[in-house]
């Protein structure tokens, strides 16, 4: 028993002398760039031998293997690594470096010129919610806007000035189609709010400059929409005020693969207008009709199809002193009628290719009548020689048609790299009728654009693109490049440049009498910015520059007749601030911006380079949202401040000039609002119900606001251009019925 035992022992020390004498040893370092790895997974492919790098990087392990085999690594945040090896009788010694993953959460964003809202692996600035709780926006999301740096308080016309930008020269986009008339109807002096509930849309980027080669002709910038997809179940929903009735629905299909929905609402201001008092006299109380209706369908391989379709019609009337007499007035109606269509298809092709497409069909119709009015409200004639008496008495009935196609491809490139391409094609089709002349402008335009996302690490990254356009109606073409640059500075800061060209066709008025006379305006955007965010908190310094090109120059010809011409130029410079914090104080949130800017435009029938009558030098708003938990109310308070404004009276000189009769600033803009909101509990805790209670109030304080003045014909005589009434009053009631958002509401401050 002795000798078999002694056998056995030997046996197995002689087998593990030979297992240990026919093992390799692998050793190294993994790093990436200059720095350590710790906690590397390092393994032979399909075996079980491996190990852990250690604090500094280092590892060490030995294997039984022979022959050629494959070294792995692997670390979380980092791309995998794979090494052929040959294993022997000799040590191996290995150096690995290993690349970073470029991921969404943690890549550089480029970001100069750009305020993203909705996606949350990016920097949300202005939610659906944002927009409905701001204080004196009312949902009107170009209102919540008006609260960004970059964007001027101008309360006497539509549209997002931005930049030393005209409203015109900012366009919106919806699920990448442009929008022809994203604004109501409105009369001279009275800005009219967007057509658009912020509800609609899951996603918001507000481009001040340097926007990307995919979006066109617009020289300031452009605000991007995109819709929601699928809701989360089927809801109906209703919604009560002294102003506006409405419902509407969205049911959900079993499947949870497609949904549809239809709304309407009613708008009368009758009652209101009873109750607070405005300065022009409406003799037809502005009524408002609109419906909507929309389905989305997912497809198999994860695209997504969106329709949506409005249409509204609006009738009002108002009349106002004469400023050419004493006792005369100016009667103003207005019937508009808007039908906007939009289609989009959004497909995931296969090997890394994505497939965009989108459609849209719009038709606009204005009809406007103004009328010289009597004492006794009755219409009123004047001789021939009074011609300037004559031009007030029209009828103009604006047809505008906006037919559009589109198409984009995009193209994973690795990691985030990404390549898009494609075009578009607009058919524009504008018929205006002045008393009996009618007029007919058509436009073909398309666009070819292409751009490269390129990441080069997670902490640097550049954009470039380039876009080519042609108008047939003046006959033009241009080629647009564009690109950006950002580096990540920290784990929560970067810097981002922008340098681009935009153009931008005249616009319509100005192409009635000779359209090929002029070609495409201009303007080159730099742009240097800094952003920080950081524990619910983002903080942004941007510094640009805007140099305007071939802008329109208004030459007088006669009366009332000018000719056109691209010998205007311009420029633009200036600093935008922002702060938003939503940390320190619970359930606080507020943000503050700060403008400057200095800008001179020698365009129109300006006789030289002057700052244009929309821009402020220095505007500033603060924004405080609160919310009280427990009592499932909100309070929000906005102040918003522009200092004086230019104004002008700019007149022919009886050659082929203009001159400044008249001009000054005006007073500076002070604007406090507040609003609040209850979140009541309807019924059963788990009942499928959700109900707001609204109140707000605009410039509370009363502060008087004057946005500039009319002039006489003579000149003698000006008027201040004044807001309707000192303070806009709404109450409202909204419920929905299947959802119960109550939480979301609490959780989101509201």
């Amino acid at each position: 028993m002795r000798k078999y035992s002694m056998t056995i022992l030997l046996f197995i020390l002689a087998a593990g002398i030979d297992n240990l004498v026919g093992q390799t040893t692998i050793s190294g370092k993994v790093f990436s760039k200059k720095d350590p790895v710790p906690g590397a997974s390092i393994t032979i492919k399909d075996t079980y031998d491996g190990t852990t790098s250690d604090s500094s990087g280092n590892f060490r392990f030995t294997t039984s293997e022979k022959g050629e085999q494959l070294i792995v690594v692997t670390a979380v945040g980092f791309r995998p690594f794979e090494q052929k090896i040959t294993l022997g009788s000799q040590p191996i010694s290995l150096d690995i470096n290993i690349k970073e993953e470029v991921t969404e959460l943690n890549a550089v964003i480029v970001s100069a010129g750009t305020f993203e809202a909705g996606d949350k692996k990016r920097a949300a600035v202005l939610s659906s919610l944002d927009v409905a709780t701001t204080a004196g926006s009312n949902a009107d999301i170009t209102a919540a806007l008006k609260t960004l740096p970059g964007t001027q308080q101008v309360g006497e016309q539509e549209g997002l000035f931005v930049r030393g930008g005209a409203g015109y020269e900012t366009k919106q986009y919806i699920d990448g189609n442009l929008v022809n008339n994203p604004y109501f109807a409105s009369v001279p002096d009275i800005a009219s709010r967007g057509r658009f509930s912020p509800f609609l849309f899951k996603g918001t980027v507000f481009s001040t400059g340097g926007y990307s080669a995919l979006y066109g002709q617009a020289l300031a910038s452009v605000l991007l929409l995109e819709s929601i997809d699928l809701p989360e179940r089927s809801e109906i929903d209703a919604s009560i005020s002294p102003i506006i009735v409405g419902a509407g629905t969205q049911q959900l299909a079993k499947n949870k693969k497609s949904s549809y929905g239809i709304t309407y609402n009613y708008v009368n201001v009758g009652l209101y207008f009873a109750a607070v008092q405005q300065t022009p006299d409406y003799f037809r109380m502005p009524e408002f009709h609109e419906a909507t209706g929309n389905f989305r369908i997912k497809t198999k391989n994860g695209g997504i199809i969106k329709y949506y379709t409005t249409l509204s019609l609006s009738d009002l009337g108002l009349r106002r002193a004469d400023i050419d007499s004493v006792y005369l007035k100016d009667a103003f109606s207005l019937k508009n009628r808007n039908w906007y269509n939009n289609l989009s298809y959004r497909e995931n092709i296969g090997a890394g290719w994505k497939m965009t497409l989108g459609a849209s069909f719009s038709t606009n119709l204005d009809k406007m009548e103004q009328q010289v009015q009597d004492q006794n409200n009755q219409p009123k004639q004047f001789s021939p020689g009074t011609f300037w008496m004559n031009a007030k008495n029209f009828k103009l009935d604006n047809l505008q048609n906006l037919t559009l196609g589109r198409a984009v491809f995009e193209k994973r490139l690795g990691g985030l790299s990404a390549l898009r391409f494609g075009g578009e094609y607009w058919h524009v089709d504008y018929r205006p009728k002045y008393n009996d002349t009618l007029f007919n402008q058509i436009d073909n335009y398309s666009a070819a654009f292409a751009e490269a996302s390129i990441y080069l690490s997670k902490d640097l990254a550049a954009q470039v693109g380039g876009r080519f356009e042609h108008s047939s109606l003046i006959n033009r073409s241009d080629f647009a490049p564009r690109a950006s640059l950002a580096y990540k500075t920290g784990k929560s800061s970067q810097v981002s440049f922008a340098w681009g060209i935009f153009y931008q066709k005249p616009e319509t008025q100005q192409l009635y009498y000779a359209p090929t006379s002029v070609g495409f305006t201009k303007s080159v955007h730099y742009i240097l910015n800094y952003q920080r965010i950081y524990n619910q908190r983002t903080l942004r310094i941007e510094g640009y520059y805007k140099k305007y090109e071939d802008l329109i120059k208004q030459v007088p010809i006669g009366y009332n007749f000018y000719s056109f011409n691209n010998s205007g130029n311009g420029f633009a410079k200036g600093v935008d601030l922002f702060f938003r914090d939503k940390k320190t104080i619970k359930d606080f949130d507020y943000w503050i911006s700060y403008s400057y800017i200095d800008t001179k435009r020698d365009y129109l029938n300006y006789p030289d380079a002057m700052q244009p009558n929309f821009v402020a030098n220095h505007t500033a708003s603060i924004v405080t949202k609160k919310f009280f938990t427990k009592l499932k109310t909100g309070f929000n308070l906005t102040y918003s401040w522009a200092s004086g404004r230019p104004y002008y009276n700019i007149l022919p000189d009886g050659g082929n000039k203009f001159y400044v009769a008249d001009q000054g600033k005006t007073r500076a803009y002070n604007s406090m609002s507040f609003s609040g909101e209850w979140v009541p509990s309807l019924g059963k805790q788990n009942a499928k119900s959700f109900i707001v209670l609204f109140a707000s109030v605009s410039n509370i304080l009363g502060q008087k606001q004057v946005y500039g003045y009319n002039y006489s014909f003579s000149g003698t005589t000006k008027s201040e251009i004044n807001p309707p009434a000192k303070r806009f009053y709404f109450i409202g009631c909204f419920i929905s019925w299947g959802v119960d958002r109550t939480q979301d509401a609490i959780n989101n401050n509201l």
